[in-house]
């Protein structure tokens, strides 16, 4: 498997007041293609991840909006699976393009999310867990991760204090990001003591609501040739999917969508844990980064929170993990996210980061999960030689 990411973009994640969901993707969708050295008459077709347009924007059909800002009539097709909707996005453009249907594919992922008030963005998002065992019953994604958190706490002995590291390490990755919606460093006790959200998770531990759009331009490894152009390659994919309520899980403290579609990613690329030197995995509350460490092996069953604490995650650690902020320093625009993931790490690979650059980085990877780790999408990714 060998896809080429020639194009990116992105805007700044955070609130847009002055923009509606065409402003966003017009913005990423032209930047990636000026990356690219490309026309817009060379893609033949269109992915873009959404969750939630129609509740957040009063805005469906987006992918025919993505085709019309570039003026072109190809299959442009929107993607969702919830807040995994922009990875997904990215594996669809990958089939495209395996299966040969296509050459070059514009991948996008946008959410428009600062529009709406509180009570109205958290039943949208509550839409990605089950309506009748868990909605209906009061529950929230705060609850939920909450119940979550307390189980792993109690079974593995993690502090309260080496949760609250996981927020600290991302905002202060987030200062260095120019597109982050965050730039100030935050400490493990301001964390603790923010507005309890649903004990334990206060509201530093919780992605925000944001506002972004992020593309990227895909081609075959013939097209990426024959324009000469220098490019990062998918060499690995594996999406999986889990129980949609909390309650039919054998086990609250593993993510087995992740755990599988992290293997066959590796498997397909021919690596392991071992070998991926920059990491954007999903954050939407600081327990999930602490169970995606462990369930991407990077970490034994238990001991994440305390690398965490040691700042083994950290960007000059053993393990470099959001180096651009993750979900909760970056933003969390959540049909974006997946697709802002892949971004970043093509930027670390080519070495553009600047303040925020992982040394010597030639193998990155994205997890961005949808629900409570009931959608997992993983992609690998290598720098040319």
């Amino acid at each position: 498997m060998k896809v080429a990411v020639i194009g990116i973009g992105c805007t700044k994640f955070g609130e847009h007041w002055d923009k509606n969901i065409q402003d966003l993707l017009s913005a990423s969708q032209l930047e990636a293609i000026e990356d690219a050295k490309i026309s817009p008459n060379d893609i033949d077709a269109i992915f873009s991840g959404n969750m939630c347009g129609g509740i957040f924007s009063g805005q469906q059909h987006i992918g025919a909006i993505a085709a019309e800002i570039l003026n072109l009539n190809v299959a442009s097709s929107v993607v969702e699976a919830a807040c995994a909707s922009g990875g997904v996005a990215i594996r669809s453009g990958l089939q495209a393009i395996l299966s040969g249907l296509a050459e070059v594919v514009l991948v996008n992922g946008v959410e428009k999310m600062t529009d709406t008030k509180t009570p109205q963005a958290t039943t949208g998002l509550m839409l990605a867990a089950s309506e009748e065992l868990e909605l209906f019953q009061g529950a929230t994604f705060p609850a939920l991760n909450a119940m979550i958190a307390k189980k792993y706490m109690n079974d593995y002995g993690l502090t309260r204090e080496q949760l609250a590291m996981v927020s600290v390490k991302n905002h202060k990755h987030a200062t260095l990001n120019p597109l982050a919606q965050f730039k100030k460093e935050i400490t493990i006790e301001n964390v603790i003591n923010s507005t309890m959200v649903s004990d334990p998770l206060t509201l530093l531990d919780c992605a925000p609501i944001s506002d972004g759009s992020a593309s990227l331009i895909l081609c075959s490894e013939k097209f990426a040739k024959k324009i000469n152009k220098p490019a990062i390659y998918i060499v690995g994919s594996g999406q999986a999917s889990d129980s949609l309520a909390l309650q039919n899980r054998k086990s609250l403290t593993e993510m087995k969508a992740t755990q599988i579609a992290a293997k066959t990613a590796y498997k397909i690329a021919n690596v392991t844990p071992d070998d991926i030197d920059v990491t954007e995995l999903h954050d939407g509350f600081s327990i999930v980064e602490i169970l995606s460490l462990e369930d991407l092996g990077y970490f034994k069953k238990g001991e994440a929170g305390k690398a965490t604490a040691e700042g083994k995650t950290f960007l000059d650690g053993e393990k470099p993990i959001n180096p651009s902020g993750g979900l909760k320093g970056k933003g969390h625009p959540v049909g974006a996210t997946g697709v802002s993931q892949a971004v970043e790490i093509v930027k670390q690979l080519r070495g553009e980061c600047k303040s925020n650059q992982v040394k010597n980085a030639k193998t990155g990877l994205t997890h961005n999960i949808g629900g409570c780790g009931t959608t997992a999408v993983v992609h690998i990714f290598k720098k040319e030689k």
